[in-house]
């Protein structure tokens, strides 16, 4: 029966491509390499940050004509106590 450590055996080296703990952030998607792609890819940027922007600019306007709210009822808290 062997007591302690066997001569001989020894330990797995630790890589390091798996040593890190969390994954790193940021964008996973493969970039399209056919042009129909990279222009379908193209167009879809510049619609959703057309969108976005409008979005901006009718959230700000609204914020600018008066108080912006997120709930209706909390719009008008002095009129529901009142009645």
């Amino acid at each position: 029966m062997v007591q302690g450590s066997s001569k001989g055996l020894q330990k797995k080296a630790t890589s390091a491509r798996h040593s890190v703990a969390q994954p790193k952030k940021g964008q996973r998607a493969i970039p399209p390499k056919k042009k129909a792609a990279i222009k379908h890819a193209s167009i879809q940027r510049s619609l959703s940050a057309k969108i976005n922007k409008s979005i901006e600019n009718q959230m700000v306007a609204a914020a600018s004509a008066g108080k912006l709210t997120i709930m209706k009822n909390s719009a008008d808290p002095q009129k529901a106590s009142k009645s």
